[in-house]
């Protein structure tokens, strides 16, 4: 018996939006990596790119648990000697939420090629309005 492989070209892409409003960053970060890599569906292939699209809206109203939210750092680092740049959550909140999400869901797929691949199939927002109703996502539940 053979190896069912899908073909990439043929995999029919969903559209879901999560509304992040009260939802434990974590748990929103393990969804939603499932999603974009495909484990939700039955053609599910490690190697292959068988995911759909996610819209993340209210980025800015994610919550985290215990002391993530006064404690937790952003390190960045541009290269150049004294370089280290750290950032706090609520500092992040207000600049840019996006990159909370964007952050845990990155961490949560795989360090290669495909990974970059997945990641290019989020699109999160701060606020409640997005450019996608075009493509008529699904509303997706995350508890």
């Amino acid at each position: 018996m053979k190896t069912y492989l899908p073909k990439v070209n043929l995999v029919q892409r969903k559209w879901h939006v999560v509304d992040a409003d009260g939802v434990v960053l974590g748990r929103l970060a393990a969804k939603v990596a499932d999603i974009l890599r495909g484990k939700n569906k039955p053609v599910f292939t490690p190697h292959l790119d068988t995911g759909d699209f996610v819209v993340v809206i209210n980025a800015e109203k994610v919550r985290l648990t215990g002391k993530k939210e006064t404690q937790k750092l952003y390190m960045s680092f541009s290269g150049w000697r004294g370089g280290e740049r750290y950032r706090s959550v609520p500092e992040l909140r207000q600049h840019r939420p996006e990159f909370i999400i964007e952050h845990a869901v990155r961490g949560m797929l795989p360090k290669n090629r495909l990974g970059r691949a997945l990641i290019r199939k989020l699109k999160v927002y701060r606020g409640s309005k997005h450019p996608h109703a075009a493509q008529t996502p699904a509303e997706l539940k995350v508890s």
